[in-house]
């Protein structure tokens, strides 16, 4: 009588992601960027996982798949979402950024925006869409960057699980460090579809917040002067 196959299942491509982050201790919360970790190929199988999983939820919803022409190919469709365009910017590398010097020595304030952005709750995956403006005073010894590249940078932040205080703080810090400008300010205003969904399903509420560096900070009548901008 043959003897059935007793050799361990292999772990999934989830697993071993984890695994490499738990060895590195490398943090992977819904708004950690995980793409180093992640090898050449194994998107596509986690890409798979997770359409298996989505199913599996479909099915605990009690929505025949099988028959339903709308849903037959959902659970997939949910997946690639997730994972290359909702969550995209978790697990892929960060965008090509060319940085120039200030040859002009420019030491007004830039205002870059409104910025189109689109992120998701954290806590219910709901939508989030909103606008940011950047505000930079640069120095002589500042980096400058294309304008374009504000745009790709702030979508590449956005497209986490987010809550907006901690996304505004990330992109802040990542321009920052890219710059090195005197001042730099990010302002953030979002509708939350978890508010207009579900809960209080409150249709008009948005979410206002900051984050100011460096001159924006120390200097009342440049905040001013940029807020009064951004107003207009």
């Amino acid at each position: 009588m043959q003897q059935p196959d007793q050799s361990p299942a292999l772990p999934t491509v989830s697993a071993r992601i984890r695994q490499r982050l738990q060895a590195s201790q490398t943090r992977f919360h819904a708004n950690d960027n995980i793409a180093a970790h992640i090898e050449e190929g194994e998107l596509d199988e986690l890409l798979d996982e997770v359409s298996q999983r989505m199913q599996a939820v479909l099915d605990s919803l009690v929505i025949d798949t099988a028959s339903d022409h709308n849903t037959q190919d959902t659970a997939r469709r949910v997946a690639k979402m997730y994972l290359r365009e909702v969550f995209g910017g978790r697990y892929t590398a960060p965008p090509p950024v060319t940085e120039f010097p200030n040859i002009a020595q420019l030491n007004e304030l830039m205002i870059i925006g409104p910025l189109t952005v689109r992120s998701a709750c954290s806590h219910h995956l709901c939508p989030i869409m909103g606008k940011v403006w950047i505000g930079v005073m640069p120095n002589p010894h500042s980096n400058l960057i294309g304008l374009s590249k504000y745009a790709r940078l702030a979508g590449w932040i956005m497209n986490r699980p987010q809550i907006q205080e901690e996304a505004v703080v990330q992109l802040a810090q990542l321009l920052q460090e890219k710059m090195q400008p005197d001042g730099l300010a990010v302002i953030m205003e979002a509708e939350h579809f978890c508010m207009h969904w579900r809960g209080v399903k409150d249709d008009d509420a948005l979410m206002v917040n900051s984050v100011m560096h460096g001159a924006f900070l120390k200097d009342a009548a440049l905040r001013r002067e940029f807020l009064s901008l951004i107003k207009r």
